[in-house]
Parts: structure tokens; C-alpha cells; sequence
């Protein structure tokens, strides 16, 4: 120990090299530190993850959410989930409700312009029984892909499936229309009975009061279409009395049940172009509607009757001979307007069109002012226009115009409302009328008294005479009855009987014949003899008094005083 304290007394310069420290370069990053680093790699990767899987968020929209359950109620397309409904809230305004849902990464590009969303739920319609697979499972939301470039994120949820699905090939029209129809959404669109297509919505404007339907036409059957063409509802059964008589019409059995739309070109209008999509077209009540709609070029006049008007209804045929060229347009119109002043009784105003196309005749070769002259002539010719009856079992009218010739001078040009007046004569029910008034008065100033009692005088007679001829009848009953009168059959008989056999001895050859014929020639000898006397007094009867006709007659001598 002494040496060593010695050693270290006696160097202290190693001494202060031992007690100084050593410097090293190390590492900046611990190891201990690569387990938290990993760790929030980790975290920040099922953040990633996460996120990622959630997909897209949408946001849709729906009048009600019956059905909808958030986190439960799924999003599907061709049956193959896609997303699911993550909330459900009221919009701000409490109108309708609000989705949030999320769709998977991988059909994010699904949500483009066009796509759509509907509710599939049990459903019975007119087209049948559809969903129920949800009857177990709950409704759930089908997404219908879309075609257009432009992505999307907002949509509105149908409660009802679409008709035609996104893409196909087809045509889209609009119609309108005044009616006050049931026409639904899927109702079929038809041509000749065939269903072409189906309606896809529905909807009434309040400015104009019309309801505006859209519907779509399917491939091949756009070509049907044309600038000539005309829609008409079809009611299934169309069933119709009137002046034509009696009219059933069937359509399909979906359009008996459910109704529909009908389109077609009239015979009168050629088959024109085809149509560009979204062409608006007028939907028409029935087809005789949508025909009369073609004849857009007419001459009205009024017709001012005399006579009832019952069973003259809007729509009756103009009828010239047999042919129908107009349409009554209205009865009674205007009826408050002041009456020309030639006309001595009040007459019901009845418009009337005369519609030259219904002969068929081109637009662009009607002149309405042509044809407004040569009716004016017609009319200085005697044409005149009457009522009359259609059809016995209805009762309906038309107008008949024809000629009547005896009238042909007693025509004067009359006004009634800014309107021609066009000339008329009674219908036949008219003059049938007006003839038994005539005959009714006749029989009124006939003298019936003096007449009823001849007639009594007479009836008496002819009683009197009946009670003669049963009082000779039962005089000749009695007559005939009597045991003589039967007898007289037999001795008539016998009679004849004696006087064939006398004559049968009156033969040439016996004597009482040869004596017979001996008298009638003395006879005859003796009317020969006595016809030159018989001459001479047919000529002078004195002859049988004077010999001697030629003297004179005797003269009486005057009496003696």
C-alpha cells in the first residue's frame, strides 16, 4: 500500500487521465422507439382503412321514409348490395326526409347523372304483386346505374320503380291534356291493341289547368310516331248510343282494367315525319275526339231553329245527302243574342262547322273564302238545312242539308253574333207534327152533333133491321124444319122422274111428235098471214075503222036551235 500511494503521489498527471471521460458517437433514433412508431403506423393505416371502406357518401331524399331503418336498410343493384342507409333525419323545412347513406368504393362510378333510386316494398297493382321478398327481409333501395359522364351525389327516391330502365333505347313524348282522366304511372301506351310503351309521369299544371304526361315509346316502335299522329285514351270498353246508332269498341284487357293511352295516324292525314324526343302532343278524349281534332280548317254558321232541339247534341254529323261534311260545334250557342229582326219567333242558335277536309281534301287546297261563296250561292239555290232523326232506339239528331227547290226564291242573307245565318227548314218530325195539328183542327170544326145523330139514327135502324132479318131467320129455321118442306126434295125428285119419262115418248118417230110439229108449221103459216095486217096498223091504226084512209076525217055538225 505504501508503494501504491506512494505511485500515485508521486504521478498525479495519470491520475487526471484516468478520471477524464471518454466521448463516443452513437445512433440518433432508440430502438425502444420503433414499437410506438409502429403502432401509429398502424392506427393511421385502419384509419385509412377505414375511412376507404365506408365508401361514398350520398345524400338522398324521399317523400316518406316508411321502411327505412338506419343501418339496417340496404342498397342494392341487380339484387347485389352496394351500400347501406346510415341516417335518417327530417329536412329543414319538415317536408320530406333526408338519407345519408354509403356506397361502396368499387361502384362509385354507379352515381352519375342519370341513375336512379327507388323503394322496392311489397306492391299490389294493376300490373300484379311485386316485392315480396321484403315481406321477411324489409324494404330495402335499388339503385338503377346511369349512363351520363357528369358524377353525382344528391338524388331523389321514387316510391314507385321506374318504367323504362336508364339507357334504353326509346322515345320520349309529351301529352297534354283537359281531361280529367285517371291515367297512372306504367299505364300502357298502345298501338293497334299492341302495348309500345308505358307512361312515366304525371302531373297537373294550375297556370294553364291542363295535366302533362310523359311517356316513353319503345325500340323499334318510335317509327310509329309521326308529326301526323294522334293520342286518345282508351278506356278498355267504349260504349255509345247516338245519331250513327249503336258503337261498341274493346280494347286489351290491361286497358279494360286499368285504362291507357292509344295513338295512331287518321285515315284522312298522310303518315308525315318522325318526331324529334320531348314533342308535345294533345291527348284526346276518344278516337273520334282525336279525328275530328285533323280537321283544323272549317266555315261556321248558325243555325237558327225553329223547333225543338232535343236530342241534338255537340258533335252530331252535317250531313249533305248521306255524306258527312261538319260537325255540330255547340247547343245551344250564344243563346242570349239578340235575334235578326226577320225572325217573328224566338229560334234556338245552333253552331255548326262545315269541314271541307272530311271530303278529303289537302290544307293547302282548301280556300275557305271559295268555299264560303259557293255555299252562298247554294243557298240562293234552295239549299237548306234540316233536323232529323239519326236512330230510332237513341232518338239522337243531325243536320241533314239538301236542296228544296220550291224555296229557291224565298232566300234572304240573315246575321246572328258576327256568324252567317244558315237557312233552315222543319225536320220530319216537324212536318209529321204540323200535319196532325192540321188534321186535329179539321177534325175540331168538323160539325159532330148533326153527325152523332145521324150515326144514332143509323145504329137504331140497323137494329131494327137486325131484330127483321133474326125474326126471318128463325121463320125460315121453322120453315126449314118442317116435315113437309124436307119432303118437297123427294117429290121435286119424283116430278122429274115422270117428265123424263114423258119426254122419253116424245121421240121423231111417234105420233104425238109428228102431230106436234104438224101444229107448230099451221102456226108459223099463220103468223105469215097475219104480218101484212099487223104492218098496216103499226103504220095507220084508222084502217081497222075506214076503208078508205084517204078521206077526211068527219066533221061534227053544229047543234040545231
Amino acid at each position: 500500500m505504501a508503494n501504491e500511494t506512494a505511485s500515485s503521489n508521486s504521478d498525479p498527471t495519470s491520475d487526471q487521465e484516468l478520471n477524464k471521460a471518454k466521448t463516443s458517437r452513437q445512433t440518433r433514433l432508440s430502438p425502444i422507439w420503433v414499437v410506438p412508431i409502429v403502432a401509429i403506423a398502424i392506427g393511421l393505416w385502419l384509419v385509412y382503412d377505414n375511412y376507404a371502406s365506408r365508401g361514398t357518401q350520398v345524400t338522398l331524399t324521399m317523400e316518406s321514409a316508411e321502411g327505412i331503418e338506419a343501418g339496417n336498410t340496404l342498397i342494392r343493384s341487380r339484387n347485389v348490395e352496394v351500400g347501406r342507409v346510415q341516417s335518417v333525419r327530417l329536412s329543414d323545412d319538415l317536408s320530406h326526409a333526408v338519407l345519408t347513406a354509403r356506397i361502396q368504393p368499387e361502384v362509385e362510378d354507379l352515381l352519375r347523372e342519370d341513375t336512379r333510386f327507388w323503394v322496392v316494398k311489397p306492391r299490389i297493382g294493376r300490373e300484379g304483386i311485386s316485392g315480396l321478398g321484403t315481406v321477411l327481409s324489409g324494404a330495402y333501395i335499388q339503385l338503377e346505374p346511369g349512363t351520363e359522364a357528369a358524377p353525382r351525389r344528391e338524388f331523389p327516391v321514387s316510391d314507385i320503380p321506374p318504367v323504362a330502365p336508364a339507357g334504353q333505347a326509346g322515345l320520349r313524348l309529351s301529352l297534354t291534356s283537359q281531361l280529367g282522366n285517371s291515367l297512372r304511372v306504367g299505364d300502357p301506351v298502345s298501338y293497334q291493341g299492341y302495348t309500345v310503351g308505358r307512361i312515366e309521369e304525371n302531373s297537373f299544371e294550375p297556370e294553364s289547368r291542363t295535366m302533362q304526361h310523359q311517356l316513353f315509346i319503345e325500340e323499334p316502335y318510335t317509327d310509329l310516331v309521326t308529326d301526323s299522329t294522334r293520342f286518345w285514351t282508351s278506356s278498355g270498353v267504349d260504349f255509345r248510343l247516338d245519331a250513327d246508332g249503336v258503337r261498341v269498341n274493346v280494347e286489351s284487357l290491361e286497358a279494360l282494367l286499368g285504362g291507357g293511352v292509344t295513338f295512331g295516324v287518321p285515315e284522312d292525314l298522310p303518315m308525315g315525319q318522325p318526331v324529334e324526343a320531348n314533342t308535345r302532343f294533345t291527348l284526346y278524349a276518344d278516337e273520334d275526339a282525336a279525328r275530328e281534332g285533323t280537321f283544323n280548317r272549317y266555315l261556321e254558321y248558325v243555325l237558327l231553329v225553329d223547333e225543338t232541339v232535343r236530342g241534338l247534341s255537340k258533335g252530331a254529323p252535317v250531313e249533305f245527302r248521306g255524306v258527312r261534311i261538319g260537325t255540330v260545334a255547340a247547343v245551344p250557342w250564344n243563346f242570349t243574342a239578340p235575334q235578326p229582326d226577320s225572325r217573328a219567333r224566338f229560334a234556338i242558335p245552333v253552331l255548326i262547322r262545315i269541314e271541307p277536309q272530311r271530303l278529303g281534301i289537302e290544307n293547302s287546297d282548301i280556300d275557305l273564302e271559295e268555299w264560303e261563296d259557293r255555299f252562298q250561292r247554294m243557298f240562293g239555290l234552295g239549299l237548306r238545312a234540316s233536323l232529323k232523326n239519326g236512330s230510332l232506339l237513341t232518338g239522337a239528331l243531325f243536320v241533314d242539308l239538301n236542296f228544296q227547290r220550291d224555296l229557291a226564291d224565298e232566300y234572304v242573307a240573315e246575321r246572328f253574333s258576327d256568324r252567317d245565318v244558315f237557312p233552315t227548314v222543319p225536320g220530319g218530325f216537324a212536318q209529321i207534327q204540323a200535319q196532325v195539328t192540321d188534321l186535329l183542327d179539321k177534325l175540331n170544326a168538323l160539325e159532330v152533333e148533326p153527325l152523332l145523330t145521324g150515326l144514332d139514327r143509323n145504329l137504331q135502324a140497323s137494329e131494327s133491321m137486325l131484330n127483321e132479318v133474326r125474326d126471318v131467320s128463325a121463320s125460315l129455321n121453322q120453315l126449314l124444319n118442317d116435315p113437309e118442306t124436307q119432303a118437297i126434295g123427294g117429290n121435286l125428285n119424283a116430278t122429274l122422274d115422270e117428265l123424263r119419262s114423258t119426254l122419253q115418248g116424245l121421240s121423231p118417230s111417234s105420233p104425238a111428235y109428228q102431230e106436234l110439229t104438224t101444229a107448230i108449221e099451221r102456226l108459223d103459216r099463220l103468223m105469215r098471214d097475219l104480218q101484212p095486217l099487223t104492218r098496216t096498223l103499226n103504220d095507220n091504226p084508222r084502217a081497222l075503222l075506214f076503208d078508205n084512209l084517204d078521206t077526211q076525217d068527219p066533221i061534227p055538225r053544229a047543234p040545231r036551235d
